[in-house]
């Protein structure tokens, strides 16, 4: 990694509060783009639109990555050298005109709401020494939609359990309150009551102990960690679901939406700088109506015979 680049990493973790898989995928993008360009002969403030288009059709046709893979490298080369003209590092900005590549929407995937009681009621009857960590953690997510990162960065100053609110620091650095259910609110005091002491005492670094969430050695939580819990809590529950952290949080916009709650309410919940990112979720809403209706209504397409 060069100096640029150290540079560019450490403005996205502590000015634009992105995560660290985000980072980490960036600075892959980065590398691959630099390396292509030092082969092409040229240099990072030597690049044109042409080695710009020579490098999209190599992943495009040669590497046949997928267009959302591209349009990921194309958002990090964009951030990357929008950064270096800002800091007066090149004169030029030779991604200003580019275009990213359209795809197919992606919709988020949601659990029923007869999945989340499965998953918890499973949680509950476990009998191992996480049980209690691991129905905080879900319980939280369930009921306040937080992102991977705000969720491994909670600490424990920041959770107010007789308001039953959380102050979270979402991307951009943008502070708001989070409001938690009153069952959620039941496990994670639990947790905090017992086990998390316990995993306190394990800890070999201080600086965990203002983090709520850790794991088995008492250390604080990473977003890969999150990502394992989450598998593990699917194995010794034995469902047969996919679950991860951001499944929560669709599963989190979707019974709201679906509750009725109104998509600015949502938008603020979720911390979308944008209310066109929170539209998709009424997509998602009507997709689980009609599955919904093909499953249960007696006259649906599959039940209907010639008369």
């Amino acid at each position: 990694m060069n100096r640029y680049e150290s540079e560019f990493a450490s403005y996205l973790k502590y000015n634009r509060n992105f995560s660290d898989y985000t980072i980490l995928n960036y600075n892959r993008d980065i590398d691959e783009f630099i390396n292509f360009v030092l082969k092409e002969g040229s240099t990072i403030d030597g690049v044109d639109k042409i080695i710009i288009r020579d490098f999209l059709n190599v992943c495009l046709i040669n590497k046949k990555l997928s267009r959302r893979s591209v349009k990921r490298k194309i958002s990090a080369l964009k951030h990357f050298y929008r950064f270096l003209y800002d800091k007066k590092y090149i004169n030029e900005n030779p991604f200003l005109t580019i275009k990213t590549i359209k795809t197919e929407t992606k919709y988020p995937e949601a659990l029923y709401y007869s999945q989340v009681e499965k998953l918890l009621e499973e949680t509950k009857n476990r009998n191992d020494l996480l049980k209690q960590r691991d129905l905080a953690l879900l319980e939280l997510m369930f009921s306040s939609g937080m992102r991977n990162s705000e969720v491994i960065n909670l600490k424990t100053y920041e959770i107010n359990f007789n308001e039953r609110f959380i102050k979270v620091l979402g991307k951009g650095k943008k502070e708001r309150l989070v409001p938690f259910s009153v069952s959620a609110k039941e496990a994670m005091m639990e947790y905090a009551k017992n086990l998390r002491k316990e995993l306190l005492n394990k800890s070999k670094e201080k600086t965990s102990m203002s983090y709520f969430f850790l794991n088995y050695k008492g250390e604080k939580l990473t977003s890969r960690g999150l990502e394992t819990i989450m598998k593990d809590i699917i194995k010794k529950t034995g469902l047969n679901i996919e679950l991860y952290p951001h499944k929560l949080r669709h599963t989190f916009a979707t019974n709201l939406l679906e509750g009725g709650a109104d998509l600015r309410i949502i938008q603020e919940l979720l911390g979308h700088e944008s209310i066109d990112t929170t539209q998709v979720y009424t997509h998602v809403s009507k997709e689980a109506l009609r599955n919904q209706y093909d499953l249960f209504f007696p006259l649906s397409d599959k039940d209907k015979t010639s008369d």
